[in-house]
């Protein structure tokens, strides 16, 4: 009987995905809850043909030029800006990600932000459980703002950015959106959408929610000038890609109250947050879960599997996002 292929995963993840990696891999996997060094994710992948990782582990080009036995990256996540997909491309190391599960769960997480920020429950939360709350029902207290009725604002109108749309018809929302490339009339009539310009949007929406993957061109798409352009009631949600806020702008702009509030589940650089922002009452911070449930990271995980085991096995696998690197 030949050799199972050798792969390595940075992480326990749950037991049905491992039960399939190793039915057809010999799986090397390492149970520290932390992230690995450079040099220690170098020195764990030597000899193997796959790797299977999540979101903060950094597989960057020396990574990827240390291993010559290394055929894919298996990413459990739907983005991968956390791999440099030009230079696996250039080596022929296929580069996988996990779209389409969590479209739903995110989507949720969107709007637990959103309302979380809007109803102040956090503050509220805090309140009762330091016993603070000594009078009562307080006609006046934790006043927040109503969401039906509002403009939500959407930028990146994509899987999950559709998916809070439709949500969106509950709350009897107006919808705007804004990307390069404005859907087909059908689309938005289905989700009751309007595309507008990003000043627009900005002007306009009550809620405004990010759902853009991160490129070059999308580093800060929210800065100083576009928090300046928001209404002073609006409310910031981001469950994309945290680089795509400009945490130190935001402090600013949440400080001297030129937006209301913002709900983060996302960050610059994670796990470290902008030390302004945990000082603020008006932010809602979560450590990225927008995709937490147990079952929607199960199937993140099984789907990672599948597709590390087609390309080991040298079939192409149905989420490879560089298609060049697969060699039949």
């Amino acid at each position: 009987m030949a050799a199972k292929p050798r792969v390595f995963v940075t992480r326990m993840l749950p037991q049905a995905a491992l039960d399939i990696l190793s039915e057809h891999c010999d799986v090397v996997l390492n149970e520290q809850v932390v992230a690995l060094t450079r040099a220690g994710l170098i020195r764990r992948i030597q000899g193997k043909v796959g790797l299977v990782c999540l979101p903060n582990d950094r597989v960057d080009d020396r990574v990827l030029g240390s291993s010559p036995s290394l055929k894919i990256v298996s990413n459990v996540a739907v983005g991968y800006d956390n791999i440099d997909v030009e230079t696996a491309t250039r080596k022929k190391i296929m580069v996988t990600n996990t779209p389409g599960v969590l479209d739903e769960t995110v989507a949720d997480f969107t709007w637990a932000l959103l309302l979380a920020v809007a109803r102040r429950v956090v503050e509220a939360d805090t309140f009762v459980r330091e016993g603070r709350w000594t009078e009562g029902w307080m006609f006046m207290g934790f006043l927040g703002q109503d969401i039906h009725g509002k403009t939500l604002g959407i930028c990146g109108l994509g899987r999950i950015g559709q998916v809070v749309a439709r949500r969106a018809r509950g709350f009897d929302m107006r919808v705007l959106y804004t990307q390069r490339r404005r859907l087909e009339k059908a689309v938005e009539r289905q989700l009751r959408a309007t595309y507008v310009d990003k000043e627009t949007l900005l002007r306009e929406a009550d809620f405004v929610s990010l759902h853009l993957p991160l490129t070059p061109e999308t580093v800060h798409y929210i800065g100083e000038g576009e928090l300046n352009l928001m209404k002073r009631t609006a409310i910031l949600i981001n469950v994309a890609r945290g680089p795509i806020v400009d945490e130190k702008a935001l402090v600013r702009a949440l400080k001297e109250r030129r937006i209301r509030g913002a709900g983060l589940d996302v960050f610059e650089r994670e796990p470290r947050v902008e030390k302004g922002l945990l000082q603020l009452r008006n932010v809602v911070l979560a450590p990225h879960i927008g995709s937490a449930s147990r079952e929607t990271r199960t199937r993140m995980a099984v789907v990672a599997a599948q597709n590390l085991v087609a390309g080991v096995t040298g079939r192409r696998p149905p989420n490879l996002v560089n298609p060049e690197a697969f060699v039949s």
